[in-house]
């Protein structure tokens, strides 16, 4: 008789819960990784898949942050480590990918094959999940440096407009 009225209840708080996840609909808006420690924020809108590591053939005379070039579903993609990109990091060649490092490709709306290498994927996130912290950062900011984020446990996380980001003219002309 336990076991019924255990198993009933366990029924009943499902339920309430499936019911609230139903009014708490939160539309996720960004893809939250990690480079060096920092969180960053990608727009679903600008990201397009996530693929785990694969092999990186490097590129002769390349720019330090462009970690090679990678097939990617039959297609060759650039592929930048993001942490050397934004300085947060001081390139390592040869430097071995992280089990838990994600490569994010750039939205076919870009019309880049590039993807970034980053150190670890955090999961998605909603504007409800991460308002605008109280204090935006000082002093000049990349064009792709969109708006700070603070989440519940006030951590920061910074946008970065993958459009802007492509569009840089180092970014652009990735071989010297």
């Amino acid at each position: 008789m336990a076991n019924k009225t255990a198993l009933r209840e366990l029924q009943q708080r499902l339920a309430e819960r499936m019911a609230a996840a139903r009014e708490q609909t939160l539309v996720a808006n960004w893809l939250a990784v990690e480079c060096a420690g920092v969180g960053l924020l990608f727009s679903l809108k600008q990201a397009s898949e996530i693929f785990a590591p694969v092999p990186i053939k490097p590129v002769p005379y390349a720019k330090p942050w462009l970690a090679g070039v990678a097939n990617l579903r039959g297609g060759l993609f650039t592929v930048v480590d993001l942490a050397v990109y934004l300085g947060l990091r001081d390139p390592a060649p040869g430097r071995a990918v992280a089990v838990q490092s994600r490569l994010v490709s750039l939205g076919s709306d870009l019309n880049l094959n590039c993807a970034l290498l980053v150190d670890r994927l955090a999961g998605l996130r909603s504007d409800e999940q991460l308002p605008l912290a109280p204090q935006q950062p000082a002093g000049p900011l990349p064009r792709f440096a969109g708006s700070l984020r603070r989440d519940e446990t006030g951590r920061n996380w910074q946008e970065i407009n993958l459009e802007a980001l492509s569009r840089q003219e180092n970014f652009l002309h990735i071989v010297a």
